[in-house]
């Protein structure tokens, strides 16, 4: 059974007791319809899912559309969306938490606009954990409101003592690559 988190809930990843090792952060988004002149018309979103590994306060890694695995294989990007089209799952992140080596403390997901684009013309955002053992969606973080920012860290997967939690961030930055928005990403580590 899924949980639909809002803006800064924290969930536990091991209630379940299922052991759970391998998890895939899906990012999905969907394009405003444009209004013009003969109606409505379809545009492109491209946006960047990215993953910030975090040792205490300091970049352990960094995974996006240009570097699509971790040094240590325990992370590993799925690929660049360049349109937002289809549903479900644009771009993904997929965790091997059994791999994910003792001095990653957390590990920050981010989505940013390459071209600039701002969130108001997303709609239907989304981040979701799901259990990639049995493909079944953990917990749902849905973005509302829009607005004239073009980026936004979006949650964190962190150790607590042995387990891993979640937390939903959902805080607004500006940057259109990693780069540009390592200092909002740095304040959730």
């Amino acid at each position: 059974m899924s949980v639909s988190l809002v803006k800064g809930q924290k969930i536990s990843l091991d209630k379940s007791g299922s052991g759970l090792s391998r998890v895939r952060m899906g990012l999905g988004w969907d394009a405003i319809k444009k209004k013009g002149l003969f109606g409505k018309r379809d545009q492109e979103i491209d946006l960047d899912a990215s993953c910030v590994l975090f040792a205490g306060d300091g970049i352990a890694d960094v995974i996006y559309f240009g570097k699509l695995t971790s040094e240590d294989g325990s992370v590993r990007h799925t690929g660049d969306n360049l349109t937002g089209e289809g549903d479900g799952d644009d771009e993904s992140v997929i965790v091997d938490l059994s791999a994910v080596p003792a001095h990653v403390t957390s590990l920050v997901f981010t989505v940013s606009s390459f071209s600039g684009q701002t969130f108001n013309e997303v709609e239907n955002a989304f981040c979701r954990l799901v259990d990639e053992t049995t493909n079944a969606e953990m917990a749902r973080f849905t973005l509302t409101g829009g607005g004239t920012h073009t980026a936004m860290v979006m949650s964190r997967l962190y150790r607590h003592d042995s387990a891993w939690k979640m937390s939903a961030i959902g805080e607004p930055c500006e940057g259109r690559t990693l780069k540009d928005m390592l200092p909002a990403i740095a304040a959730h580590a």
